[in-house]
């Protein structure tokens, strides 16, 4: 049986069909609508990752972004108290912002590099343990030093706890002038150790071994001993500093550092990596203004969160967008 209007039909389901007919229009423009959408992010996103950028750009941006962490970082250490150095390293083999090529020249490993205060050497504190294990481990390859169950514990007590039983062990039976000659062979500041005094380092310095550290080279060529001690710096247990910040700045942001606190003196050396892959080495010495025990780390954290969102925050390279 066959549906048969009857002449009154459409009379009287004439504002029926028209919102029937009104529906569907809306349904097929909102179906366009959101194709259109999705078409125009993916182009977006495609000229983003693909269209080639004029170089000049990238290093006026670069050299912009650079005066602007130049002004923070003079600002952060004008009175004498602190000292910041931070490099940037290329990002992690394999992760986004590897494969990414904008970010991946942007980025170039130092490029942004920038300090303040960093050559003037204070006191290090137990940032000095980051020099003794690599002496250690250099102790290791040359035969001269055999890892037994007590010198593990000690070694790794000595980064996790920043214990200072094991490293004054060694200072005691190597002598300081020989481990000074070894720091200064690594061009790292030297003398760090003199009799009767507190050890003393540079941030450039702390920069340069933790350069090594991350590129495998100078003590640390050795890939396992890397591994382990950046291991043993990931679950160092004084995390209020550079780790604090970092999270803050980008949940998900991983540090392996080395801390330190002596007096009014609060030191953090850090190695740090984004979840998009993007690495950095960062810094901060800081000491005065009535610190005592811990009290200063906070301010480490607050000064690398504002690093870590001003070069790697999406302002960064807004401009570099076609």
């Amino acid at each position: 049986m066959h549906f048969k209007p009857t002449p009154n039909f459409w009379a009287q389901h004439r504002h029926g069909l028209r919102l029937i007919v009104l529906a569907i229009a809306l349904i097929w423009g909102g179906v366009w609508g959101l194709q259109y959408h999705h078409n125009s992010v993916a182009k977006t996103s495609a000229r983003l990752t693909t269209q080639p950028v004029n170089t000049a750009r990238i290093t006026t941006q670069q050299r912009h972004l650079r005066k602007r962490l130049q002004h923070y970082l003079n600002h952060e250490t004008a009175d004498g108290t602190t000292s910041i150095s931070f490099y940037n390293l290329s990002p992690k083999p394999g992760s986004p912002a590897a494969k990414a090529s904008l970010t991946h020249r942007f980025y170039h490993q130092g490029d942004l590099a920038t300090s303040a205060n960093a050559h003037t050497p204070v006191v290090s504190a137990s940032t000095y343990k980051l020099f003794m294990a690599a002496y250690v481990l250099h102790l290791h390859h040359q035969g001269n030093l055999t890892w037994t169950p007590t010198s593990t514990t000690g070694f790794e007590e000595m980064i996790v706890h920043s214990d200072n039983t094991f490293a004054e062990n060694i200072l005691d039976a190597y002598g300081l002038d020989g481990i000074n000659t070894f720091i200064g062979d690594q061009n790292w500041f030297a003398p760090v150790f003199v009799a009767g005094q507190a050890s003393q380092t540079t941030a450039y310095s702390l920069t340069l071994a933790l350069k090594d550290l991350a590129l495998q080279t100078g003590p640390f060529k050795s890939a396992k001993d890397r591994q382990w001690l950046l291991h043993l710096m990931s679950q160092q247990v004084y995390r209020t500093g550079i780790p604090a910040g970092a999270a803050t700045a980008k949940q998900g942001t991983t540090v392996a550092d080395k801390v330190g606190w002596y007096a009014d003196t609060n030191n953090d050396a850090g190695l740090v990596t984004l979840p998009n892959g993007q690495r950095y080495i960062l810094v901060i010495m800081t000491h005065g203004h009535m610190q005592s025990g811990f009290s200063g780390f906070p301010r480490i954290a607050k000064i690398t969160t504002h690093i870590q969102k001003m070069v790697y925050g999406k302002s960064a390279t807004a401009k570099l967008a076609p």
